[in-house]
């Protein structure tokens, strides 16, 4: 598409008359700002540079669960620790996404994702010469890549928001959220089968600076920085972004109940994909050791090919599901407003019963409980594409950024920053009042999942809630966000109203 916005004739201080056009007067409106405009051609490139990194932006999140057991064998470290090892990460970046946040929405977002990009590359390659000895440094090296992979998220939605609108946002947004999956999916089978090929899983880590440079390159050369809401202010005069404070922003998101409540229902999402995509793994591989169809691993490397599974089931099951919740959410938006809260819902609630399944049936049947783990999986990721559209919706541009920062902040600090942790240190509690034997691990680990199916319930009825807000928090960002000039000096800042009428 062609982002472009035209300035009616008579502004900028001339107005057409008989003799021609008259001289500006000192009760003229200011001028606006210059229209902005991109080719179609430049727009797509964009997003498709932005799915690249976007798709290496969740390979670093999850390439460490790849190889968890060897990990844990380098490192000497119990369930409880290596849960940990994902609640650093996650605790880093959301501490820092509401600094990027407040940054992508007051100053240049491609210098702030560049910069994104080198920190978690840089500690991504320096975490895999550490020595045994030093774990906490690969704690700590972890979590510096989490605040790099928080400009990303926080900022990367923004700019997309800007350069398309409609139908169009929703199929970018979709293609750009299949790459949460794919790339969650791709993390475990290039940890695993670059520690397979190699015998050394650090290999994996010093793979990953190699692709990042080149999008380093591509997003300095063909990313641009469109200005904040130009979808949306296409083919229309606007006065320039009005200025408030961060704190002005989280009060209007505090009151906007389509996004507070939206916002917790991916957290619930953030919960189960953060415990599942961490542990799933671990607990596949205990599964086939149950049924006697592999050994027990007592030092590394160990048996690689449930990461591989586990991987091309997220994979695939992310691609079928992002298509599927985006195209569905497009054709029932037009029959019924409320259809991305609702679907969300609906997805949500069908996967809870999966999730259990797939569990309770993993001791007796393994192959059921792939078909119920794939199904759940297709389920969750049929939300991802639709809760960006839905954010992105009811929220005016100006304070996007902070909103992105917000539900990253909240999902994480609820969600995937202590599920990993959790199901580690419950799965070791009970292990301890048990026998010692790997049937015993096993049960531990399996019901400490058990929680997840619950969490994943309630996460439905959060974007119930949402259906009920969204069609008024739509209204209003829509005639916040296009900020178009009406009378002189108007201020169309959220929670500030409009311009006091005379008396």
């Amino acid at each position: 598409m062609s982002v472009e916005f035209r300035q009616p004739e008579g502004l900028h201080g001339q107005s057409p008359g008989p003799g021609g056009p008259s001289r500006a007067t000192d009760t003229d409106p200011p001028s606006l700002p210059a229209p902005w405009s991109l080719p179609r051609w430049r727009a797509y490139v964009a997003a498709a540079v932005l799915c690249y990194i976007n798709l290496l932006n969740y390979m670093n999140w999850f390439i460490i669960a790849g190889v968890l057991l060897d990990v844990q064998k380098f490192f000497h470290i119990s369930d409880s620790n290596a849960g940990l090892l994902q609640t650093v990460f996650i605790s880093f970046l959301l501490l820092s996404a509401p600094v990027f946040g407040y940054l992508g929405d007051r100053h240049s977002r491609k210098a702030t994702l560049s910069f994104g990009i080198l920190l978690w590359s840089g500690a991504g390659l320096s975490s895999s010469f550490i020595s045994p000895r030093y774990s906490w440094l690969f704690f700590l090296s972890r979590g510096l890549v989490g605040t790099g992979t928080a400009s990303y998220s926080t900022i990367a939605p923004t700019v997309l928001g800007d350069l398309f609108v409609r139908d169009q946002r929703t199929r970018v947004l979709a293609i750009f959220y299949i790459f949460i999956p794919v790339g969650s999916g791709l993390g475990y089978v290039l940890g695993s089968a670059v520690a397979e090929l190699t015998g050394n899983w650090r290999w994996a880590l010093r793979i990953m600076p190699c692709l990042e440079a080149v999008a380093l390159i591509l997003l300095i050369m063909l990313v641009p920085d469109p200005p904040r809401g130009a979808a949306e202010k296409q083919g229309v005069a606007t006065t320039g972004d009005p200025q408030s404070s961060w704190c002005e922003d989280v009060g209007y998101l505090w009151r906007n109940w389509s996004f507070v409540w939206s916002t917790l229902g991916v957290t619930a999402m953030a919960f189960v994909t953060g415990a599942l995509g961490f542990w799933a793994p671990k607990f596949l591989f205990e599964a086939r050791v149950v049924h006697g169809l592999l050994l027990p691993c007592f030092r590394e490397p160990c048996n690689s090919q449930d990461s591989l599974i586990f991987g091309a089931l997220t994979v695939v099951t992310g691609i079928i599901g992002v298509i599927l919740g985006a195209e569905t959410s497009r054709r029932y938006k037009k029959v019924n407003p409320q259809a991305e809260p609702l679907i969300c819902a609906a997805s949500l609630l069908a996967a809870a019963p999966c999730l259990y399944l797939a569990l309770i049936l993993a001791p007796t049947t393994l192959l059921a409980s792939y078909v119920f783990l794939a199904l759940g999986e297709l389920l969750l990721s049929c939300n991802w594409a639709v809760v960006a559209d839905i954010l992105l919706s009811v929220v005016v541009p100006r304070c996007r950024g902070t909103a992105e920062a917000l539900q990253i902040t909240v999902g994480h600090i609820l969600g995937d920053a202590g599920s990993p942790y959790l199901m580690g240190l419950i799965s070791s509690t009970l292990q301890a009042g048990r026998p010692d034997t790997y049937l015993q691990r096993f049960l531990s680990l399996q019901q400490s999942f058990l929680c997840c199916a619950f969490v994943i319930a309630l996460g439905g009825g959060c974007f119930l809630l949402t259906a009920l807000y969204l069609e008024r928090d739509q209204a209003q960002a829509q005639k916040s966000g296009t900020g178009i000039l009406e009378s002189e000096n108007q201020r169309l800042i959220p929670g500030r109203g409009a311009p006091p009428k005379d008396p």
